[in-house]
C-alpha cells in the first residue's frame, strides 16, 4: 500500500521529518509547506507557503505532519482536519495549554480522524530495549528507576541560539519542552502515574524558563521514579545530545543502566559483571532515528499493522501530569494525579 505525506515546517527539527519520510518505502513526500517558502524550496522537495496552498496543487496526503513552533498547531490541526486528512501526526509540545489540547482531540475524533502527538523519546532504540528486557523478567519484580538529564547546552548567554533559539524566551521550558519526553517514557516504562513532587529552578539568567529541577513520580505500589534535570550540565559520553544522559533501571532480580553512548548494560542482583543488552548507537541519526521509527510506526498502522501509539487522547494524561508538575514547584507540595 503506496502511502503519501506532507510535512508543514522547514525549520531545525522539521528537517529529520523530511529526511524520515523520504527514505520510507512505500511513502512518497508530496510537499513541505512552510510560512517562508523559501525555507520549504530549499529542503528540494515541492514547497509551498501554507498547508491549504499544498492540498490545492497536490491534493490531501494520507498523512500530514505539523513539525512546527506550538503557536501554529491548532490553526494546522485545525486546516488538515477541515481539508478532510485522517491521519495527523503534531509535533510537541501539543498546543499552548491542555483545554487547546482537548479540543483539538475531541475536534478529530468527531471527524473520525487519527490524531498522533509526535513524542519520539520512547521510540529510541535503548527505550525499546529497556522495555523488552524489563518485560522478559531480566531484572525481576522492577522497585525504582531514574534518569539524569545532562545535555550541557544551555550554559551563557548564546544558549540554544544555534538551533532552537526560541528555547530562551519560553516561560515555562525544562519540563514543557523536555522533561516531557520522559513524563511519557516513565509512564510507558514504569506504569501509571499516581502523584508527582517536583523542585523546579532556573539556573541562567539568559533565558525565561526553569532550566533544572527534580521531579518524583509515584507509580503505586511502593514503585517510584526520578527524573533530575539540569541542561547546564553534561555526562560522561562523546555526543551528549544522542541520549541527554544516564538512565538507572533496578529491580528484585538486578539493574539495567543506560549510558551515554546508546548502550544498555544489565547487571545481576549481587553480580560484579554487567552483560550488553544493547550495543552503542552507531547511526548517527538524532535519537537513535526515533523520529523515523514513530513515523514508520504511523505507516504501518495505515496498512493495518499493530495498535496506534501516542494519540492525542492518551497524551493529555501527559500534559495534565506536566500541569501537576508545575502545580507541585509552585506549591511545595505533592500533586495527586489521575492514573
Amino acid at each position: 500500500m503506496s502511502l503519501t505525506a506532507a510535512v508543514l515546517g522547514a525549520g531545525y527539527f522539521a528537517g529529520f521529518h523530511h529526511e524520515a519520510w523520504d527514505r520510507m518505502e512505500g511513502v512518497t513526500l508530496i510537499g513541505v509547506a512552510n510560512r517562508t517558502v523559501d525555507k520549504a524550496r530549499a529542503t528540494g522537495f515541492p514547497a509551498f507557503a501554507s498547508l491549504e496552498a499544498l492540498f490545492d496543487a497536490v491534493g490531501v496526503p494520507d498523512i500530514v505532519d505539523v513539525a512546527t513552533a506550538p503557536r501554529t498547531h491548532v490553526a494546522a490541526v485545525q486546516t488538515a482536519l477541515a481539508a478532510g486528512c485522517r491521519m495527523i501526526i503534531c509535533q510537541k509540545p501539543f498546543c499552548d495549554d491542555i483545554d487547546q489540547a482537548r479540543q483539538l482531540t475531541e475536534d478529530a475524533a468527531a471527524v473520525g480522524a487519527h490524531l498522533v502527538i509526535h513524542e519520539n523519546f520512547r521510540w529510541q532504540p535503548w527505550y525499546r530495549a529497556l522495555k523488552a528486557a524489563m518485560d522478559r523478567g531480566d531484572i525481576g519484580t522492577f522497585h525504582q528507576g531514574n534518569f539524569r538529564m545532562r545535555p550541557g547546552d544551555g550554559q551563557g548567554p548564546g544558549a540554544y541560539l544555534d538551533r532552537q533559539p526560541y528555547f530562551q524566551t519560553m516561560p515555562k521550558f525544562l519540563v514543557h519542552e523536555t522533561a516531557v519526553h520522559w513524563v511519557d517514557t516513565f509512564r510507558w516504562l514504569f506504569g501509571p502515574v499516581h502523584a508527582v513532587y517536583a523542585d523546579l529552578r532556573q539556573m541562567n539568567p539568559a533565558i525565561a524558563g526553569e532550566d533544572a529541577g527534580y521531579i518524583l513520580f509515584d507509580h503505586g505500589q511502593g514503585v517510584r521514579s526520578v527524573f533530575d534535570g539540569n541542561r547546564l550540565l553534561d555526562h560522561k559520553t562523546e555526543h551528549h545530545r544522542l541520549t541527554m544522559g544516564e538512565a538507572l533501571i533496578e529491580g528484585t532480580g538486578g539493574t539495567l543502566r543506560l549510558k551515554g553512548d546508546g548502550s544498555v548494560w544489565l547487571r545481576k542482583f549481587k553480580s560484579m559483571e554487567e552483560t550488553a543488552v544493547l550495543a552503542p548507537y552507531t547511526g548517527g541519526r538524532f535519537g537513535g532515528d526515533c523520529v523515523f521509527r514513530l513515523c514508520e510506526h504511523v505507516a504501518r498502522f495505515l496498512r493495518g499493522e499493530g495498535v496506534l501509539e501516542n494519540t492525542a487522547r492518551d497524551y493529555l494524561k501527559v500534559l495534565e501530569m506536566e500541569e501537576a508538575i508545575y502545580k507541585s514547584s509552585e506549591t511545595g507540595c505533592r500533586q495527586e494525579v489521575t492514573p
